[in-house]
């Protein structure tokens, strides 16, 4: 409930900000007579996205269960990409996007009196396909129930709030910190996702491991054997008798930091090393010193 909180909360608002924008420059360009055409852009943007989530929820029901595990790796794989590339695209674009957007819409009117539908369509629609693709991904990795939707449903409604103080001018916020904590965040919650891809590419037999190949086993006791003795492909640790991974801990490290009391050596290596590259990297970007000789990224101010 927290990753899928946290996911509805920082996509939600990203999108809010981006109609938030486009509203207000529209208004104070004389312009509000075309915003039926922007709001029609963004109820095809938000539509699409719904018709998206309900074909990856329900179109996977009449495949194989080795199907079912390779669309859904390959699907979390793919997501992990976007949302890494999201997450640093962001780090740097909270200053220039109210430019950008403004620059857009101009290009829009001046060319086709409907461009402003591809606007609202193309601005929402990159959100609400990268936030759709990662709630599934994130869902279906964490074995979440019904309080995941819960969890986004509450972000979704947390960010159009919040998206609405801001352009009515009630609330500030800077950008350049909202983002580089959430950004944060997600990094933990996308290796997570990532991890369990590959175990979902195991259990398809498209990568080695246990439930593919005859398990190593122990010829002291007879067991199947873990840890060391079945590196690489076979289990790193089962730890499901000490923490039950439906109950709190268990649910509590899966939803933050990606960690499952069952995971496989292939699993805690692609964790560890998208940690140590991306969070790397990151942290660098995020938080290194600002230049003196730049600004500071200004606050999100509401429309006047």
């Amino acid at each position: 409930m927290v990753a899928t909180f946290l996911i509805g909360l920082r996509e939600g608002l990203e999108a809010a900000l981006v109609v938030g924008i486009l509203v207000a420059y529209l208004r104070r360009t004389d312009r509000a007579e075309v915003l039926p055409r922007l709001w029609l852009g963004v109820a095809i943007a938000a539509g699409g996205s719904l018709v998206l989530g309900a074909v990856l929820t329900f179109g996977a029901y009449g495949l194989s269960f080795q199907a079912q595990e390779a669309i859904g790796g390959i699907l979390s794989i793919v997501t992990v990409a976007l949302v890494t590339w999201m997450v640093f695209w962001m780090l740097g674009a909270a200053r220039g996007l109210s430019h950008e957007l403004q620059a857009g819409v101009d290009r829009a009117v001046r060319r086709s009196a409907w461009g402003l539908v591809g606007v609202g369509f193309l601005s929402v629609g990159r959100e609400g396909i990268e936030t759709t693709l990662f709630l599934w991904s994130t869902v279906r990795s964490f074995g979440a129930g019904p309080e995941a939707v819960v969890g986004a449903l509450a972000g979704l409604l947390c960010a159009v709030g919040l998206g609405w103080l801001i352009y009515r001018g009630m609330v500030r916020i800077n950008l350049a910190v909202f983002f580089r904590w959430t950004g944060a965040a997600l990094v933990l919650v996308a290796a997570g996702v990532l991890a369990y891809g590959f175990h979902d590419l195991q259990e398809a037999g498209l990568v080695p491991g246990p439930f593919t190949a005859a398990a190593p086993i122990d010829p002291a006791t007879g067991a199947v054997a873990a840890g060391l003795a079945a590196f690489p492909f076979g289990w790193a640790f089962q730890l499901s008798d000490v923490i039950a991974p439906n109950g709190v801990l268990g649910v509590l490290l899966k939803g933050t930091v990606g960690f499952s009391p069952d995971m496989t050596w292939i699993e805690v290596i692609v964790w560890a090393a998208y940690i140590a590259v991306v969070g790397t990297l990151f942290v660098r970007r995020a938080f290194a010193r600002p230049n003196p000789a730049r600004a500071q990224a200004p606050a999100v101010e509401g429309a006047s």
